[in-house]
């Protein structure tokens, strides 16, 4: 529909210069409608029939062909006849507007097909079977789903897409345009803070004709982009044009994180994630999520993102993440608050409220210091940085751009002095994890007694009113509460599946398990330890919140399990990632182990 709507704006314009007063008309197949668009004229004014002259109309533009140079607001209708015969075309005010409209429409219909010639042999539609785990019943997966998405081909024979697009996948296919087969797609990389993935296909016969995509730069604002996808509603290949509204740190909602994004007035809708922005010849963006409840308001990852993620994959073989420097600061805009901690005039920066234990910077900074720059550059009292032309954006930016174990400059103000302290940086994980996909929860049971490690994804299982549904303590803490060492996690006892052994514990069920015969637990790797080092004891001893206690006798409690497990046809008591550390592999790399075992 795009190419008919395209070709109709085009014959509309070349109708309005051809086939007049008994002129040869000018074929449309011997037109490209890139090239000619916007630059088609007549070779002679005998093809153009001189308008009537209205000498009551305002003249508010003159438009002459070769043979007539007059050009004169204020040439009215007689001399312009007088002068020029019948080779002149008298435009009226409105006219003229409408002449300007038209040039705009088919300025941005040419961007538009240049954006599509572009993307035709890049841009591939990504079908995706995926199944999400349970985390009330961990050891099973719910019923299986289909969903379609957008990518585009990139250097190195690699598809770039979002992350949740392929989010729990099980299978994966892709299609290029024109092409009727289906090709089996493997992820190669997936980095769901940032909502990108890398895809690899195999087949020879798909690459045939392809072609990649260059990544350009950050589009200042106003800047058109086009967004080619395959959104739903169709199953061809769709473009939608807008300009750049607003760049700058934007919540990604799959991943949960604040990073660089840009705000466009494309209309991006499900089906369009995943496929390129494209200003010019170059991928501006990728497209991956919209405003809900308002109109055309989309949102694209930008160049400097999609690099960094990229740079991560090629130097390590997988995704490396964004850092942190794990800090909560406080705006220091108030002047009292600014003469208080002994700030001089023409100092800037942001308070140190909070600082996370496993961090660098907990080493180095201390809680109430102030922050005046960051490698140089310094920070208002808003917490902003300059960004390009009069811009302002977080300095969190120049944090998330830095690369894992690179280091940064802080000035630093304490009790009136300034210091200077360098700073590691390093991704850091939360002590509940906001998202956990491409992968099965961690479980284990004795006695009937079901232990997880606390996550936003089990709270979710609260449904959509996930924060006011469930359990308000638990709630707090994963929204709230740091890390304290390495490795940490919350691990709570989700259900008690009912046996004799267990009965009268059924109501204990979502609370924290601090203590296994007293030692407090670190994580569910540690309590299962604990639990299977208690058979010398014979009883084991949970201690939770709201000092409540359970206890069992640990023979009895194996024997149990055993039946449990068995009447719940549960496969295995605790989850694979508790057991022996296995070699990480990635997908392709299992892909590979099945076909050479296969041909053996």
């Amino acid at each position: 529909m795009l190419g008919v709507a395209m070709g109709m704006g085009v014959l509309r314009r070349l109708r309005f210069c051809s086939n007049h007063g008994g002129a040869a008309s000018i074929s449309t197949r011997a037109l490209s409608f890139h090239h000619y668009t916007n630059s088609f004229q007549p070779s002679c004014a005998a093809a153009i029939p001189c308008s009537r002259i209205d000498n009551k109309a305002r003249i508010f533009s003159i438009n002459f062909y070769p043979t007539c140079s007059i050009r004169n607001f204020s040439t009215s209708p007689s001399d312009a006849v007088s002068a020029c015969g019948n080779d002149v075309d008298i435009i009226t005010e409105a006219e003229a507007a409408k002449a300007t409209y038209s040039t705009m429409r088919n300025a941005a219909m040419d961007d538009a097909y240049y954006a599509v010639e572009l993307a035709l042999d890049s841009v591939v539609k990504i079908f995706t079977v995926a199944s999400s785990p349970s985390y009330f019943l961990p050891w099973q997966n719910k019923s299986q789903r289909e969903s379609m998405g957008s990518g585009f081909v990139i250097s190195g024979r690699r598809i770039l897409t979002n992350a949740h697009v392929v989010a729990d996948h099980t299978f994966v296919l892709v299609r290029k345009h024109g092409s009727p087969t289906k090709y089996r797609a493997y992820v190669k990389a997936v980095g769901h803070e940032c909502d990108l993935a890398i895809l690899v296909v195999e087949n020879e016969e798909f690459w045939e004709g392809m072609n990649s995509l260059e990544l350009g730069e950050v589009p200042f604002l106003q800047e058109a982009v086009a967004v080619v996808g395959y959104p739903q509603g169709g199953d061809n290949i769709s473009v939608t044009k807008g300009v750049v509204s607003r760049v700058e740190p934007t919540q990604y909602v799959h991943g949960a994180t604040q990073l660089l994004a840009i705000q466009i007035d494309a209309a991006i809708n499900p089906g369009n994630s995943g496929g390129p922005a494209i200003m010019g010849d170059k991928v501006a963006g990728v497209a991956f999520q919209n405003l809900s409840n308002a109109e055309n308001i989309g949102y694209i990852i930008p160049v400097p993102v999609i690099k960094h993620f990229i740079a991560g994959v090629e130097e390590t073989g997988d995704y490396v993440g964004f850092c942190s420097m794990g800090l909560s600061c406080q705006p220091m805009e108030n002047a009292q608050l600014r003469e208080h901690f002994q700030m001089r005039a023409g100092l800037t920066g942001v308070l140190v409220s909070k600082i996370n234990p496993v961090s660098d910077a907990y080493r180095t900074l201390k809680k109430d210091d102030i922050i005046l720059s960051f490698d140089g550059v310094p920070i208002a009292n808003d917490g902003s940085v300059p960004f390009r032309n009069r811009e302002r954006i977080t300095f969190d930016h120049l944090v998330s751009m830095k690369k894992p174990n690179d280091t940064c400059r802080l000035k630093v103000l304490r009790d009136g002095k300034e210091h200077e302290f360098i700073v590691t940086l390093h991704p850091l994980e939360p002590l509940v994890p906001v998202h956990q996909f491409d992968k099965l929860p961690s479980y284990f049971i004795f006695a009937g007694l079901v232990f997880v490690p606390l996550t936003q994804p089990f709270l979710h299982e609260y449904g959509e009113d996930w924060y006011s549904t469930s359990p308000r303590r638990l709630c707090d803490r994963a929204l709230r509460e740091l890390p304290q060492k390495a490795g940490q996690q919350l691990v709570i006892l989700s259900q008690v599946l009912m046996d004799d052994i267990n009965t009268g514990y059924e109501r204990l069920a979502e609370l924290q398990v601090k203590k296994v015969n007293g030692v407090e637990v670190d994580n569910l790797r540690h309590l299962r330890q604990l639990v299977e080092g208690s058979s010398e004891e014979r009883s084991i001893r949970f201690d939770l919140d709201d000092d409540r206690v359970i206890a069992l006798d640990y023979n009895l409690g194996r024997r149990a399990t055993s039946r449990i497990l068995t009447r719940h046809r549960i496969p295995s008591a605790m989850s694979r990632d508790l057991g022996p550390p296995a070699k990480p592999q990635s997908e392709l790399d299992v892909a590979y182990e099945h076909a050479d075992a296969g041909s053996k």
